[in-house]
């Protein structure tokens, strides 16, 4: 700054006052300061909104989807009551009723006889029942008749042995 000062200004002038022509370093730093605090604060925007969805994926919630909507709700009608219910939602572990209930239905068709459905089977992979009920009581029914051989006639029909003869007769309307 050679020039010389207008007769108006001040002789000490602070430091972030440029000359005419020279670059503004005050205010491309404060531009470049703002660009960050725009992305950060958008970054920590669509962080917050997915907080719910990002809770229910770790912990492997069955909701996971419902979450994941209001979710999306909640960012696009910036409605908060979606946010707070996937919130919520995601917080709650709700019981799971589909697998006790088919594996009941694979273990009711095990039993009348009928060979399990494919839907049924693959919808409960972890099982680890015997094949067939009439197989473990088959053994058990070998074994009570290798130790009665000595005795008199048998008793009445076990249950495997009254299954097997329900498998043969047709199947009434």
């Amino acid at each position: 700054m050679t020039e010389p000062l207008h007769p108006a200004a001040t002789h000490h002038l602070p430091s972030f006052i440029t000359a005419p022509g020279e670059t503004d370093w005050l205010m491309v730093v404060m531009a470049v300061v703002l660009a960050l605090s725009v992305l950060m604060f958008g970054i920590l925007f669509f962080r917050l909104h997915s907080l719910p969805e990002r809770m229910a994926h770790r912990t492997h919630k069955l909701q996971f989807e419902i979450v994941a909507v209001l979710c999306l709700i909640s960012l696009f009608t910036h409605m908060h009551i979606f946010w707070i219910a996937g919130l919520l939602l995601a917080l709650i572990d709700l019981p799971d009723f589909g697998t006790p209930l088919s594996r009941i239905a694979t273990s009711a068709e095990k039993i009348a006889g009928i060979e399990p459905s494919e839907a049924t089977l693959q919808e409960v992979p972890e099982t680890n029942a015997p094949t067939s009920p009439l197989d473990k009581g088959e053994a058990l029914v070998e074994t009570s008749a290798a130790s009665r051989k000595g005795e008199g006639p048998s008793g009445p029909p076990t249950k495997p042995e009254l299954a097997r003869a329900r498998q043969k007769e047709p199947f009434h309307a």
